[in-house]
């Protein structure tokens, strides 16, 4: 057994859950700016909602060394946030009459093309985050939402998965202390 009981961590740069909720933000940020008035506090609801997807995410990482308990309950609470953020872009699409798309849209159906795209980012989707037409720009960051959730969903499932096979911080302490004194 190695020595060090505290795994490598903190590498949320290279999730993609967390490169997909930094889009959302980003996109976040330009669409409340552009479809909002300056006093409207769903701007702030929704920046923040946003902000913590993508927070949480990174917070999780970090933790994750010596609390496998709050890398999922920080996990979640990314989660969370972003279907908060989520329902907000369906209100703004049914409260102006505009239409979600579905699966089988052909515009939704690129946008699945371009998420499959290992080095996309907000460039990838800026023609579509940044259409002046509103029921394009809130369908184009509904579908970068979904996917950031399908993501987490799957991340939560592994680290349920990975706490029943490995456990937590004392427990690889106490394996790491009695593989110590066995030497």
């Amino acid at each position: 057994m190695d020595k060090q009981f505290i795994p490598p961590h903190g590498g949320y740069k290279k999730l993609l859950s967390y490169q997909k909720a930094e889009i959302v933000y980003d996109a976040t940020v330009y669409f409340t700016n552009r479809f909002y008035q300056k006093k409207d506090r769903t701007i702030d609801q929704m920046v923040q909602a946003a902000r913590s997807g993508k927070q949480n995410i990174a917070e999780a990482s970090l933790a994750s060394g010596t609390s496998k308990e709050m890398e999922i309950k920080l996990t979640n609470v990314a989660r969370a946030s972003q279907e908060e953020l989520l329902i907000d872009y369906q209100d703004f699409l049914r409260v102006r009459g505009l239409v979600e798309w579905s699966k089988d849209h052909a515009y939704a159906k690129r946008l699945r093309d371009l998420n499959r795209q290992m080095s996309a980012d907000y460039m990838t989707f800026q023609k579509g985050i940044e259409n002046e037409n509103p029921e394009i720009c809130a369908n184009v960051i509904i579908g970068l939402i979904k996917v950031t959730n399908y993501l987490l969903d799957q991340q939560i499932r592994r680290l349920e998965q990975d706490f029943l096979k490995e456990g937590g911080l004392r427990e690889r302490m106490t394996r790491a202390r009695l593989a110590s004194r066995n030497r």
